[in-house]
């Protein structure tokens, strides 16, 4: 059996979903969007995604395209349709479809759609350490708001591919470090401190990010939100970076310098350990 998709209320082959030429997001990237990790069957951290849906569709001034209530239910028949047991969940909420002009129209409906893939997420709480390249931070101004608008995003990794890295950090004109294309960023300080940035307009306020916080309060480790320059980094005892499709990711290079000793930190493997747990505690709740 192949792979399902989910388009506005319906449920279709892989290949033949598609959507009409003049809907927003097409035309504009006007819209919103979410991916869910799928670990054994179930959504990890389900409500912060869903939460943070809400939000993204209230500063976008985006209707739900189905009733908040419901959409958890197509999401699970979006798992059992295609046989998820590791992988990821996407959904896309756009304004709809429209005649093309940059106002918002009057009556469209907002559109939905979901896909879901098989995805190894067991290999990702091994913590592969990974290299960062750091870029300018060129992007809009709301990159709070999870909006599918990601150019900026592509041609920042695409960089970073080039150069053999995994990810890139943006960096922003007064010199502190952002946040990755697709993924929150943090260091570990000589003195050990455990340091990210605030969750401002600046940055995307990660799930994962959200869920490791609350790890770190209740561990006792000691936390502080403020931003970081590249080469505060550079310096840093550890640095990895957090996002749903990484979990927590060990960085042991930024530009070709190597963080720390060039291996994962102590702290960093305390805090893949704190997360594997999280995400496994609620399959076993479930």
């Amino acid at each position: 059996m192949g792979r399902i998709a989910y388009v506005n209320g319906r449920y279709v082959p892989h290949g033949e979903a598609a959507v009409h030429i003049e809907d927003r997001g097409y035309q504009f990237a006007d819209g919103v969007y979410e991916v869910i990790a799928v670990y054994r069957g179930r959504l990890v951290d389900e409500q912060g995604h869903l939460d943070r849906l809400r939000r993204s569709l209230s500063e976008l001034e985006i209707g739900w395209p189905v009733s908040e209530s419901v959409l958890p239910g197509l999401m699970r028949e979006m798992i059992r349709r295609n046989r998820i047991d590791e992988g990821i969940i996407y959904l896309q909420v756009t304004r709809g479809v429209a005649t093309r002009d940059h106002a918002f129209p009057a009556r469209a409906k907002p559109a939905l759609v979901m896909t879901a893939r098989s995805r190894d997420l067991t290999g990702l709480m091994t913590g592969q350490p990974v290299r960062v390249l750091t870029v300018s931070d060129n992007r809009w101004g709301r990159p709070d708001i999870k909006s599918i608008s990601l150019l900026p995003n592509c041609l920042a990794k695409q960089k970073a591919h080039e150069a053999g890295c995994f990810e890139a950090w943006m960096v922003d004109r007064e010199g502190w470090v952002t946040e990755g294309t697709s993924s929150n960023a943090w260091i570990v300080t000589a003195d050990g401190k455990l340091v990210t940035r605030k969750a401002d307009m600046a940055i995307l306020n990660g799930i994962t990010r959200i869920s490791l916080i609350e790890l770190v309060r209740r561990s006792g480790v000691e936390f502080i939100e403020r931003p970081f320059t590249v080469a505060e980094a550079k310096e840093a005892r550890e640095a990895f970076l957090t996002s749903t499709t990484s979990f927590v990711k060990p960085v042991i290079e930024i530009d070709a310098h190597p963080v720390g000793d060039g291996r994962t930190g102590a702290l960093t493997e305390r805090l893949i350990a704190f997360f594997t747990d999280h995400v496994r505690s609620q399959t076993e709740a479930a």
